[in-house]
Formats: structure tokens, C-alpha cells, sequence
């Protein structure tokens, strides 16, 4: 059997791929690692945690001594590495938390990696899923495709871009087996709130103020986590080693227009008068370095592997809206 190393299974996005890797792949033993940190949550898990091909481990991936014995015992022969300091205001406030974790942690799974595989890479994989913000920020036309120029501009987006050199440097220097792959902003069910979607969600469910940085004007390319994950199972089965891939929603939507549709579905679900809840709109100081424009190309990965998001915005956003409806209310 294969045993395929996931980190930050009980994240947000880990929870949906771990939970798709131990029901799709039976012949695969899944091996959870996380450090139950804030954004972390084993509930997640509750639907797979008695599966006879799942284990979770709680473990800091930073610990590389630790990490290397699960590697040897857990006989690890693919990794799909997660597990990061993501939230760009928290980057702002604390970035030394986010070079270790994105970088050093990175760092510490590479080179647990290289060892126990004892330079013998055949039917070995490492996977290192990663952020379109490492690519800084678009103007009004444009898109970020696998060659653009690496331009971070917080300090979440440059502990990412570092630690997509250190796997690249791998790839080169020990010809570790890696691919990388470079998402938009995803949403979707078991979010943290700290988050734009669901933060608005919560806030609009609970009457409270929706704070929006500066003008509201800047653009992200939104991803449904379901898409995300197909992306992610695509890449892990079907890619060549070395290759690099952006992953996009083809969603460009400000964050004004987000609020609004957000409003106007939940004021409606909620039974509440039409937009009622626009006046919690509340316009706050703009985030240091804000980036005024995330878009992805994503047309390599549909070239080569066939994938395309199947989710529009609008289904998606009404998965969201009604898991958060059933948490909260």
C-alpha cells in the first residue's frame, strides 16, 4: 500500500483532501500530521477518523528530528505538504510565527524527505501546495501564469515564495521528486472565520459589522474548495515531476461585490427584509501592502491534465452560506 503523508490535514483545506484521499483511495494508508494549532480542528474529521487506512498524528512539522522518524516508521513514500501560516494580517503582526512554520517547517519536511528516501526516488513524490500571492500584485489586465517573476509583497507571501524556492532547490540540487502547485483564495465549509468569506458570513449571520479594508475595490480570484481539491488529486496521480501549476476559480470579484452577494443570498435564506444587512457594511484602514489584484491563468493545467473548476461562484457560495447557516444558527 501506498502511505501518503498529508500536513495540516485538520485545516481547512487538509480536512477536505484527507477526507477525499482516505474514501476514494482505499489502497492508500493516509497519514495525518498536524499541530492542532488555532486554525485546526479534528470535528473536520469525524466522518473518516475510525477508517482503517487513516491515521492522525498530532506533531509540529518545524520538529525535524520528529518528522524524520515518521517518515522511517510511517514508511512515507508521498507527501502532500499544507500545513502553513496563511492569514496575511497575522503575518503582518507576527511574521518570525510564519518563516518558521512556512519556511523552516518546509524545510524540515524536504529534508526528512531526502533521507529516509535514502536517494532512492522511484514511485516518490513530494507535493507542495502553495499561493498565487507569492506572484505580488496585477493591475487591471493580466494574469498570473507559472512563469511570472516571483514579487511578495506581505510577509505570508514571502514565507511562501521561500519555501517554494527551497523545493525547487531540492528538485535541483538532489533531484528530490517534487511538483508545485500555486492556488487562488479558497473558500468553502470549515473555513476558519478569520477569513473574508466567512468572517462576512458569521458577521452578517450575527447582525454584526462587515469590516472592509480601504475602498473595497480589490480583486481576488476565488476557488471552491471541492475544485481545489480535484486539482490538487489531479496533479498528485497524473503530473510530471518538476512541473509547476496554477490553480484558478475564474471567479474575479471585488471585495464590494462579495459583500453585497453575500448580503443579498443570506438576507434572503435568513427571511430577513431584502439587503437589510447593507448597513453593516463598515469601511476600516486599508491592510499594510494590501495587493489590489489576484487573477490566474490556469490554462497549463487544463492543457496537460484536463482540469477545469466545475463550481461557479454562485453554487458555491450557496454550499458555503448554508453549511455556515446550519453551524451558527
Amino acid at each position: 500500500m501506498k502511505n501518503v503523508l498529508i500536513t495540516g490535514g485538520a485545516g481547512f483545506i487538509g480536512s477536505h483532501l484527507v477526507k477525499f484521499f482516505v474514501k476514494n483511495y482505499p489502497d492508500c494508508n493516509i497519514i495525518n500530521i498536524d499541530n492542532l494549532t488555532y486554525a485546526g480542528d479534528l470535528n473536520n474529521l469525524r466522518e473518516i477518523e475510525d477508517q482503517p487506512n487513516y491515521r492522525f498524528i498530532k506533531q509540529d512539522i518545524c520538529d525535524f528530528s520528529e518528522a524524520k522518524k515518521i517518515f522511517i516508521k510511517e514508511k512515507i513514500d508521498s507527501v502532500i505538504h499544507l500545513a502553513a501560516e496563511s492569514h496575511v494580517d497575522r503575518s503582518i503582526l507576527d511574521p518570525f510565527s510564519f518563516a518558521k512554520t512556512n519556511v523552516l517547517g518546509t524545510l524540515s519536511l524536504l529534508q526528512a524527505s531526502k533521507i529516509s528516501w535514502k536517494d532512492n526516488f522511484k514511485n516518490k513524490l513530494f507535493y507542495h501546495v502553495s499561493t498565487d500571492e507569492v506572484y505580488g500584485t496585477l493591475g487591471e489586465k493580466g494574469l498570473f501564469t507559472e512563469n511570472t517573476p516571483y514579487d511578495p509583497h506581505s510577509p505570508y507571501s514571502a514565507s511562501k515564495a521561500s519555501s517554494d524556492h527551497f523545493v525547487r532547490a531540492f528538485y535541483d540540487t538532489y533531484k528530490l521528486p517534487i511538483v508545485i502547485s500555486n492556488c487562488s483564495n479558497n473558500y468553502g465549509p470549515y473555513q476558519y472565520p478569520e477569513k473574508l468569506i466567512p468572517l462576512f458570513i458569521n458577521n452578517i449571520i450575527n447582525n454584526n459589522p462587515i469590516p472592509i479594508y480601504g475602498d473595497g475595490n480589490n480583486i481576488r480570484d476565488w476557488l471552491y474548495v471541492k475544485d481545489h481539491i480535484s486539482a490538487i488529486d489531479l496533479i498528485f496521480h497524473n503530473s510530471k515531476i518538476g512541473k509547476t501549476y496554477n490553480i484558478g476559480g475564474n471567479n474575479e470579484i471585488s471585495n464590494n461585490e462579495i459583500a453585497k452577494i453575500l448580503i443579498k443570498k443570506i438576507d434572503k435564506k435568513l427571511g430577513r427584509k431584502s439587503n437589510k444587512s447593507i448597513k453593516l457594511i463598515k469601511y476600516v484602514d486599508d491592510r499594510l501592502g494590501h495587493d489590489k489584484r489576484y487573477a490566474i491563468d490556469s490554462s497549463k493545467i487544463k492543457n496537460e491534465l484536463g482540469w477545469e473548476p466545475k463550481y461557479t461562484f454562485d453554487r458555491g457560495i450557496d454550499k458555503t452560506i448554508d453549511w455556515y447557516i446550519n453551524k451558527l444558527t
